[in-house]
């Protein structure tokens, strides 16, 4: 069991390496938990708890010795391809496929969100009512990405996004039924931007 010390501490160092790239030393630790910086035993004795509660590993001997230890990361074995098109030949492949990868960017050390699709203004984009959206946390776009656009600090819309020069943006559907949103910049939010979705069938998961 962590003790309210030892959580204190991990996440300190968490919250280090995420800003920083790079563990904390033991001195940094005790600042930034607030003890004093000449309590290294003391924080020595905390780290290897946490060490053997596997959530640290820990390098003795570095100046940087810790660091945090990666959960089980799910896979699914990759096969091979299949065809939506013409057919193809079948080639074996012996691959895993990191679903862990889906739900983090590791180039800028976030994680990523889903959201659940509700309607079809994005049909012919391929993003179908029900489908989970995958989607990078961003306050800012280039024009012609699919944001998550907040309006008025209320509504929120998946939308490819058209931001002009004279203060206003327009919000593009996918989908010929519908009209384009147009609004003054000052009142959409980007919050998001599309990255990929998953895709829920009755009796199946499948991944696009």
């Amino acid at each position: 069991m962590v003790t309210p010390t030892q959580h204190k501490i991990y996440e300190f160092i968490k919250k280090f390496i995420a800003q920083h790239g790079h563990s904390p030393s033991f001195t940094e630790i005790a600042k930034g938990i607030g003890v004093s910086p000449k309590s290294k035993s003391m924080i020595s004795r905390y780290i290897q708890s946490l060490a053997d509660s596997d959530l640290l590993e820990v390098t003795p001997g570095k100046y940087r010795q810790v660091r945090l230890k990666e959960p089980d990361r799910p896979t699914l074995p990759l096969v091979g391809s299949i065809a939506a098109g013409r057919p193809i030949e079948a080639l074996a492949v012996n691959e895993q496929l990191d679903l862990f990868e889906l739900f983090l960017d590791r180039s800028k050390r976030q994680e990523r969100y889903a959201l659940q699709v509700k309607g079809d203004s994005m049909i012919d984009e391929g993003i179908w009512d029900g489908d989970i959206v995958l989607c990078e946390p961003r306050t800012n776009a280039r024009n012609g990405e699919i944001v998550v656009a907040l309006i008025d600090n209320q509504e929120a819309t998946l939308k490819r996004i058209e931001q002009h020069k004279d203060g206003t943006i327009t919000l593009w559907p996918a989908n010929p039924n519908l009209k384009p949103m147009h609004y003054a910049a000052n009142r959409v939010r980007i919050q998001g931007v599309f990255v990929g979705l998953l895709r829920l069938q009755r009796k199946a998961h499948h991944v696009y």
